[in-house]
């Protein structure tokens, strides 16, 4: 898959959904068979069917786009190796996405530990808090207002209001209980408001 991120790169803008028609379905089942064959000619179809819905979760769960193209992938190739244990059950992108949600959280997860280890100050708010915006034109982006949030809330955000997910599937990926991925959500509504009205 080198070729293709030398060849390629993911936009945030390119969406791909769930296969809904019947037909579509049947392409995806069969490039997922042949894939799981060992045709990478399928897997690298799947990847660009599939490459800018991934990357969209990785940017905003990072918000930062060579660490996004990273973690896209990093989900990609643990997609290639675990592709044996696609059933088949769901779409091809409803499989992957926890995969690169899953991805996203760990790096997060170790950042902070090293982050820890590395950063000293007596004052931890400024760690936390967003930065002022530098402008109007800045206060209206919300992707900057986004990147603004602190990790834990950005990722409950994310997870919640932008992919779906109920806060209890969120509490078991993060691993926090579901009354903190509330708590989160709500602060990360109230900053990004706070943000943007800036």
């Amino acid at each position: 898959m080198g070729a293709m991120a030398e060849t390629e790169r993911p936009t945030a803008r390119v969406r791909s959904f769930p296969v809904a028609d019947p037909e579509r379905r049947a392409r995806e089942r069969d490039l997922v068979r042949r894939a799981q064959d060992g045709d990478l000619a399928a897997f690298e179809q799947l990847y660009r069917e599939n490459v800018g819905r991934i990357y969209a979760v990785c940017l905003r769960l990072c918000c930062d786009a060579t660490l996004a193209e990273e973690l896209t992938q990093d989900a990609f190739v643990r997609a290639w190796e675990k592709l044996k244990s696609f059933r088949g059950d769901s779409a091809f992108s409803s499989w992957m996405h926890p995969l690169a949600v899953n991805l996203g959280l760990t790096r997060r997860r170790s950042q902070k530990r090293y982050e820890a280890r590395v950063t000293t100050t007596d004052d931890v708010t400024n760690l936390e808090r967003p930065q002022p915006s530098a402008g109007r034109e800045a206060g209206l982006d919300v992707e900057r207002a986004l990147a603004q949030l602190p990790p834990g809330a950005r990722s409950v955000f994310v997870l919640h209001d932008v992919e779906g997910y109920r806060h209890d599937e969120i509490a078991e990926m993060t691993g926090v209980a579901t009354g903190t991925s509330k708590a989160q959500l709500h602060r990360a509504r109230k900053l990004l408001r706070e943000a943007l009205q800036s």
